[in-house]
């Protein structure tokens, strides 16, 4: 990886101030319920991750260092067992204009179940099967704020290819797709190849809207099958040029909450729109008890049908969120998406409790059910696990 640009734009002399530290340390246990598919496979794995996060500002808080390393230790995957700089940049902030150099996470997006228009960060699919997980992505950025919109505007010199759990890993193809062997781009320059975004946003009259565009290599890869140098059968990612415009909403009013994510996408092989709407009512401070609860229904659609290249291409999701509002800070969420034509279904638990000031406990899991054998992730019919995280915040 190169980071000769990061890192000399962060050798900034400042004044002697304190360095704020902060970071999470976190042991992890993810059990799944059925046997492997694979022999090479495992019904168990433990792993452990550290964050730490520096932060230092000078110039009367106008300009700031983030560097943000992130570390995974998997006992079994050597794929999951991975090293990143999830963030470190140099940032200025001025009255109506920031801007900053490096390598940082943006995000995009309103929706529960999936972000379409969230485009600038690498998924980092080795992490949790998601997506919200983001490899740091290397930019130069700039924001003009002003009374007709926010307007940013992105510079990204250098590509991220997505990472795969590997042979021994779970929630992973059959065949596997071997980042051991070079992937494939549709440009020549690669992962050189320089891409282009910008995002307006603005609030009108109680509705946040943003308008996006991307253009560059695409972050979601098509998988081409394709032999390994042992003559084994596996996939390569491919990854595209693309142009996207995006749009996302909410709106909030009373109890409701309304939210949409919608792209336009073209590629040399393909152009398809894509969009997920959805609704959340909160029913507050039930019986005078400081609970929360909220349901959420959001549609998912996509025009590519069978041949998208995610599970959600005509899917309902219904949601419940839980939120006692105790000292704890316990939270709860369970979801189920839907598929309308074959009722496929995929669940999702997250809870979460603070055990101290500075330790919590959060258990996440998936099951996929009613997975026929024509669906294109039958591969995960067996890979319904629970996922138990004891986290430690310094």
């Amino acid at each position: 990886m190169k980071y000769n640009i990061i890192i000399s734009l962060c050798l900034i002399s400042t004044t002697a101030q304190a360095l704020e530290v902060r970071g999470t340390t976190e042991i992890e246990y993810r059990y799944f319920f059925e046997p492997p598919l694979v022999p090479t496979q495992h019904n168990s794995y433990t792993s452990a991750v550290i964050n730490p996060e520096f932060y230092h500002d000078w110039d009367d808080n106008h300009q700031s260092l983030t560097f943000a390393p992130f570390y995974r230790w998997d006992q079994h995957d050597s794929n999951r067992s991975h090293a990143d700089l999830r963030e470190f940049y140099w940032l200025y902030v001025g009255e109506r204009f920031e801007m900053s150099a490096g390598i940082r996470k943006i995000f995009w997006g309103t929706v529960e179940s999936q972000h379409l228009v969230d485009v600038i960060n690498q998924t980092d699919l080795v992490e949790y099967p998601d997506g919200e997980d983001k490899l740091g992505q290397p930019m130069i950025a700039s924001t003009i704020l002003s009374d007709w919109g926010d307007v940013e505007l992105y510079l990204l010199p250098y590509f991220r290819e997505r990472t795969f759990p590997g042979e021994e890993g779970r929630l992973r193809t059959i065949p596997r797709v071997d980042t051991n062997e070079p992937a494939l781009y549709e440009d020549s320059k690669r992962e050189k190849h320089i891409d282009i975004a910008l995002r307006w946003s603005k609030m009108l009259s109680g509705w946040d809207i943003g308008l996006s565009y991307f253009n560059g290599t695409n972050r979601e890869p098509r998988l081409v099958p394709a032999l390994n140098s042992a003559n084994e059968p596996i996939l390569l990612p491919y990854y595209e040029l693309m142009y996207q415009f995006g749009i996302d909403i909410q709106g909030v009013n009373d109890a409701w909450l309304w939210k949409l994510e919608a792209i336009k996408r073209d590629t040399h092989e393909i152009d398809f729109f894509a969009y997920t709407v959805g609704i959340e009512y909160t029913f507050y401070n039930i019986n005078e008890s400081r609970v929360n609860f909220g349901v959420v229904s959001e549609y998912l659609y996509d025009d590519r049908g069978s041949n998208a290249s995610t599970p959600f291409n005509d899917d309902v999701m219904l949601g419940a969120r839980l939120t006692p509002n105790d000292e704890h800070g316990t939270e709860f969420l369970l979801s189920v998406i839907i598929d309308r034509q074959s009722y496929a279904r995929i669940y999702s638990l997250e809870t979460s409790r603070r055990l101290t000031n500075h330790l919590k406990l959060k258990v996440e899991g998936i099951l996929f059910s009613n997975f026929s054998v024509n669906d294109p992730f039958y591969y995960l019919r067996q890979d319904d696990f629970i996922q138990i995280g004891l986290i430690y915040f310094f």
